[in-house]
């Protein structure tokens, strides 16, 4: 084989032990959970916002943005309930470029898996220690998961992972709400039978153990646009699309019908600054419509301190190293105008 196996990794509960959650994060992390879940069961009429970096690039930066979210979340409390999004590993289309802090936590030196691990814990725990804020990752490596899943009450599975049996076998043990994405070629049906397959009982192989997760009726679908065959850019956010998709639902007998909306990706063929209109039109949408309202549960924002995006060694402070991402000033104001809306 052409491995060469450089470090034994320490197990999930090795590293819990080693970086414990302490009983009152645990306590605040539950409450969250519970107060999202009532999002996805139709019990709270709050709006979810998943907001943040394309990509965790920098500790102290994500961390200073996150606190300027506590702000925005008690001024909008009444209407929005915001989870930072702290991606730490990133999908890369041809497999080149950095792929997050769990494979570099510095992007500048040669990847440390070790390292990274520890990194990524650290990281959301310290998000969930300063500011209160529980946390939303991509689960890009199911194996990956137990690292943080006493953390997140939020977790994306991505377009590229969807379809993906081993993504949705783990899918249906989180006890959170997983988002699975569309495709990159935009069939809904796939993305709609990855809700199936997330939300039905399944027994398989886990870290070495044989395993049953019961279910996650948390389960829902992402929208985030599409490619077509000649690489350009499809929305789907569209009051069409949104339609369309409520009538899917429809014909499946599937838990909590609900859908989040990507506002950038495909959505806005990464042109960033679109994200402010497209939330607006969806937010316009929802008001429009009775159904729509119930089936949009939320919008995925990317987000950062500064606006666009930079190569690696550039260092601007807060500015993406992956895909270009709004400014702190516009999305703050983005935030109060959905708050408006919902």
């Amino acid at each position: 084989m052409g491995f060469t196996f450089i470090t034994k990794l320490p197990t999930p509960d090795a590293i819990k032990e080693q970086f414990p959650l302490a009983a009152e994060l645990a306590a605040c992390k539950k409450a969250r959970d519970e107060e999202i879940k009532k999002i996805f069961t139709g019990e709270s009429d709050k709006f979810l916002i998943v907001i943040g970096p394309c990509s965790a690039d920098n500790e102290d930066a994500v961390a200073d943005y996150v606190s300027r979210l506590v702000r925005v979340q008690e001024k909008t409390r009444e209407r929005l309930v915001i989870v930072p999004r702290i991606y730490t590993n990133k999908p890369r289309t041809t497999g080149e470029g950095y792929m997050g802090m769990v494979h570099q936590p510095d992007p500048e030196k040669k990847p440390d898996l070790l390292e990274g691990i520890i990194a990524i814990r650290h990281l959301h725990m310290r998000i969930l220690q300063e500011t209160g804020f529980s946390t939303a990752d991509e689960m890009l490596y199911p194996d990956n998961l137990p690292y943080l899943a006493d953390i997140m009450s939020y977790i994306a599975v991505g377009a590229r992972s969807a379809e993906n049996q081993f993504h949705r076998l783990v899918a249906s043990g989180c006890d959170v709400p997983v988002g699975m994405k569309n495709p990159t070629s935009g069939d809904l049906s796939v993305m709609l039978n990855s809700v199936v397959a997330a939300q039905v009982p399944h027994d398989f192989i886990f870290r070495g153990w044989a395993a049953h997760c019961p279910g996650n009726p948390l389960a829902h679908t992402i929208l985030r646009g599409a490619v077509n065959k000649h690489g350009q850019s499809i929305p789907n956010y569209h009051y069409e699309d949104l339609r369309l998709l409520h009538d899917l639902y429809a014909k499946r007998n599937l838990a909590n019908p609900a859908c989040i909306i990507d506002t950038n990706h495909s959505n806005s063929g990464k042109k960033y600054q679109e994200q402010v209109r497209i939330a607006k039109e969806i937010m316009h949408s929802r008001n429009h419509s009775s159904d729509i309202k119930s089936l949009v549960k939320g919008l995925m924002i990317e987000s950062y301190i500064e606006p666009g995006n930079q190569k690696i060694g550039e260092h601007c402070y807060g500015r993406s190293i992956t895909d270009p991402c709004l400014s702190w000033d516009d999305s703050e104001r983005l935030l109060y105008d959905i708050a408006e809306q919902v």
